[in-house]
This record gives C-alpha cells, structure tokens and sequence, in this order.
C-alpha cells in the first residue's frame, strides 16, 4: 500500500497547487484570456475535472471504446457563459474523490485497461495498467498547472509559488 499512498499523495499535491491559481477568482477572471492562447484558468480548471472523470471511467472499464471527433465536446476546454468557477470547482472536487476512491480500492495497479480508440491513436489498440493512468493524471495536471501560473501572473501578478508558500508557513 505505501506505493499507491504516495502516488495518491503526488496527485493530491499536484492538484493542490493547480487550486492555488484559481484561488480568489471570480468568473470574470476565471474566463479571462490573458495570452494569445484560447486557455483560460476556468477553461483549464473544467478540463482536469473532465480528464479525471474520463480517466476514471478507464479504470472502471465504462470508458467508450471508440472516441470520434463528432464525440468530442466543442466546449470541453472553456469555461461557458452557463458555467461558474463554483460549479466547476465542485466538479473537480468530486471528479478527484471519485478517482482517488477508486484507486484506493483497485486490487492490483498493475491491472491492465484498455484506452479509447481516439482520432489520434495508433492503429492498434492502446493499453495501459491503472498504476500509469494514475501517472498520466499526475503529468496532466502538472503540464496545465504550467499554463495555469502563466495566465494567473498575466491576469493580476498573482504567484502559484508565493500561494505555495504562504500556505506551507501555514501548516496547510
């Protein structure tokens, strides 16, 4: 069980530190463009709640087994005029619980799962163990967490870092 504890505890921290960005925003701010770039940290924020919950399907084996591009939702990385930066932080909350509730309870990380064919997969199919789905979830919220501190320091000067900071002087 350590190994799964310390992934879990990887991801959690990853994630803590995503939050830090959007910490203190409101919608405005969170739909705000701030690079040429059409991300924004809503947009990001919506996209590792859904890339969680996509994953955890994997995981459960509910997960389509093919993905086409008219499957693909055309607002899955913007935040929408509809959405709130409350909504979308309660989505994220509840996609990582349900993720990490069933990694917890997964026998075997090394049990194999079988990825959806996407338009951009190889021909054949693609599969994985749950233990590197766990390891792709850490490297996508810490590749967006990269685009995260650039937009946040473009929006008002706020610093992940200085957050990280602030909380661990803290005890948090």
């Amino acid at each position: 069980m350590p190994e799964r504890d310390d992934l879990l505890a990887l991801v959690t921290d990853q994630r803590t530190n995503f939050l830090y960005t959007v910490a203190g925003l409101d919608d405005a701010g969170a739909r705000a463009r701030t690079t040429v770039s059409e991300l924004t940290l809503g947009g990001l924020l919506k996209h590792l709640g859904d890339m969680q919950r996509g994953w955890l399907d994997v995981v459960e084996g509910t997960a389509p087994a093919e993905v086409g591009w008219a499957d693909l939702d055309p607002d899955g990385n913007r935040m929408t005029d509809a959405e709130t930066l409350p909504g979308l932080l309660e989505a994220f909350h509840a996609a990582a619980a349900a993720f990490d509730r069933t990694v917890r309870e997964e026998a075997d990380l090394d049990r194999e799962v079988t990825l959806p064919a996407y338009p951009w997969s190889p021909p054949e199919p693609v599969v994985w163990t749950v233990r590197r789905v766990l390891w792709h979830i850490f490297r996508e919220i810490a590749h967006h967490s990269g685009h995260a501190d650039i937009i946040r320091e473009a929006l008002d000067g706020a610093s992940t870092t200085a957050k990280m900071a602030e909380a661990a002087s803290e005890g948090r």
